[in-house]
């Protein structure tokens, strides 16, 4: 990800709020979804198009990069797997819940797949397999899982 792009979309963003009255935040983190290349790009797709309303997270891995839990009020660019930035979105809510009772309304939030509740425990379960294995965890039925829900708050106008 190239720190000139997204330092270039953040003032661009900065300016539109400026234009408009609004609040000039100052922090932000910038992030692509999963990790690889097609699953990245489509899942940025879902949230320009408006159906990707929430990202799912293993808490254990905040612990294992002694970082935080998103909070309400964040704000992320979301890039493509290259680090072009597409969007920027507001974390609005954060529920830590056991992979086993995520919620079948978080799943169909996510906006992947047929939107099902199996859909997403077979794609997250793949997914946090990779996660654990990387940072020395085994998964289980109730292994902490991050539920964010987000709003996007800015995208560029087309040109």
């Amino acid at each position: 990800m190239t720190t000139d792009m997204i330092t270039t979309f953040w003032e661009t963003f900065l300016e539109d709020r400026k234009s408009r009255n609004l609040p000039l935040p100052v922090r932000y983190d910038a992030w692509h979804f999963c990790n690889d290349e097609t699953s990245a790009n489509n899942l940025a797709d879902l949230v320009l198009a408006g159906q990707k309303k929430a990202t799912a997270s293993l808490f254990w891995e905040y612990e294992a990069e002694g970082s935080s839990v998103p909070k309400p009020g964040d704000l992320s660019i979301i890039t493509r797997w290259d680090g072009t930035p597409v969007c920027i979105i507001e974390t609005t809510e954060i529920t830590i819940y056991p992979f086993d009772q995520v919620p079948e309304s978080f799943a169909f939030d996510e906006g992947e797949g047929d939107r099902s509740l199996q859909y997403w425990k077979d794609v997250h379960l793949a997914y946090f397999t990779e996660e654990c294995a990387a940072i020395g965890r085994t998964v289980e039925p109730s292994m902490p899982v991050v539920c964010e829900r987000f709003r996007m708050i800015y995208r560029p106008t087309p040109k």
